[in-house]
């Protein structure tokens, strides 16, 4: 195990440094100027030069990602060029929210993905298995503006259970992570059905049955603990894409989120920012397989 963790944490520094040489390279042959959408349009081109100077667009690719990484090491993203803030603060800020929004994402998508799932395996070729199956397939072609604009319309709006989107409470918590989970459930119910398929058709399995234990043992002990395995895995890549943020959900309720920071430093070419939200991004991702890895030994001790 200490092998394999060590194996892990260098791939995961290649892959993160990786992605950071990449955004910093396609950031670096963008069309815009970011020195000219500080200065403004009325600015002369020697103050645009004067501010490219100062903030280190003059300098070569290769000099300006040394930089970076070394700046990175010690913990220092830069400063926005919009907000005039520390990266590192503007995204800290953001953490709480983005965090809420990913459990309570997450939660929603297995409350919802795996009781179905796992009811149209059990009654596969069936109505239910087809209805099931129907529904799931909806959820997941559905796009999220259009779920999150509805459950807006009828819940916010109409029947005014819950607030018209912001951030606060639990009430502004429920409609975002629930139009999360309609997305997600569809896919969990989908991977659950096929999981657990395949692990019905197993030989211990059958031995398990032919002991004479009850359906509900034969499922709940035996299958179900191995049909888990990727669904761990989904659950490690969504906690790394929801804390990379979800731009749409998170625009349309209007939630402070770490996508929705990216977006509007896109919109402003506010690089460090961009940058800055990226690397958290992959950070997070690697995390989550990271952490997926580490939990399939506990389900399944042939792995170890």
């Amino acid at each position: 195990m200490p092998g394999y963790l060590l194996s892990r944490f260098v791939q995961s520094i290649g892959v993160l440094l990786g992605v950071s040489l990449i955004t910093f390279s396609l950031l670096y042959f963008l069309p815009a100027d970011p020195a000219r959408m500080i200065a403004g349009r009325s600015a002369t081109p020697e103050t645009v030069q004067r501010i490219r100077h100062e903030l280190g667009l003059d300098r070569p690719l290769l000099v300006r990602y040394v930089h970076y990484l070394w700046r990175l090491l010690h913990g220092d993203m830069g400063r926005s060029y919009a907000q005039k803030n520390a990266v590192r603060d503007i995204i800290a800020a953001r953490l709480g929210p983005t965090f809420q929004l990913t459990l309570a994402g997450i939660a929603f998508e297995l409350l919802i993905g795996l009781p179905f799932g796992i009811i149209a395996a059990l009654r596969r070729g069936t109505l239910v298995d087809q209805v099931v199956m129907g529904m799931a397939f909806l959820g997941v072609s559905a796009p999220q503006f259009a779920v999150g604009l509805l459950l807006l319309y009828v819940l916010a709006y109409k029947v005014v259970l819950f607030p018209l989107g912001g951030y606060g409470g639990w009430q502004h918590l429920i409609l975002p992570a629930f139009t999360l989970g309609i997305a997600g459930g569809g896919w969990y119910a989908r991977v659950m059905r096929s999981s657990l398929l395949e692990v019905l058709g197993q030989d211990y399995v059958r031995t398990a049955r032919g002991k004479g234990l009850s359906p509900q043992k034969v499922v709940l002990k035996h299958a179900l603990r191995n049909a888990l395995l990727p669904i761990v895995a989904m659950i490690g890549m969504d906690l790394g894409v929801f804390m990379g943020g979800v731009v749409v959900v998170e625009s349309v309720f209007g939630w402070p989120g770490i996508g929705q920071m990216i977006w509007q430093a896109i919109q402003l070419v506010d690089i460090p920012v961009i940058l800055g939200g990226v690397t958290t991004t992959a950070l997070f991702i690697v995390l989550g397989n990271l952490l997926a890895d580490l939990i399939y030994p506990l389900l399944d001790p042939r792995i170890q």
